[in-house]
């Protein structure tokens, strides 16, 4: 079964939590926050369910504004789901170095 990464941009005012701006000391409020997750599923289907709220983050539920594809779709498919989540970590990471705001599972 193939694993896949995706990226979904968030609206600013998911900046208005407290929790996710303690997750996130180094942001830069003037870039993109994002949501970085894996799943066996097709990533736009993946970001229906969590907007129909299906197993879904509250921060894409009530943030979510659109899957940004270019970012993310090099990496996938993936084979495995340990590689999926090795993946999204770093790809998280990589984006909060960049002064990203970013919320991952």
């Amino acid at each position: 079964m193939p694993y896949y990464v995706y990226i979904i941009e968030l609206d600013k005012e998911a900046l208005k939590s407290r929790k996710f701006k303690k997750c996130n000391p180094n942001l830069n409020q003037d870039k993109p926050c994002f949501y970085v997750g894996q799943t066996c599923r097709d990533p736009e289907a993946r970001f229906k369910q969590h907007k129909n709220g299906y197993k879904s983050n509250s921060f894409v539920r009530k943030y979510g504004l659109w899957l940004r594809k270019r970012t993310y779709k090099k990496f996938n498919p993936i084979d495995t789901r340990e590689e999926a989540e090795r993946i999204e970590k770093e790809l998280a990471e990589m984006l909060r170095r960049k002064g990203h705001g970013v919320w991952s599972n």
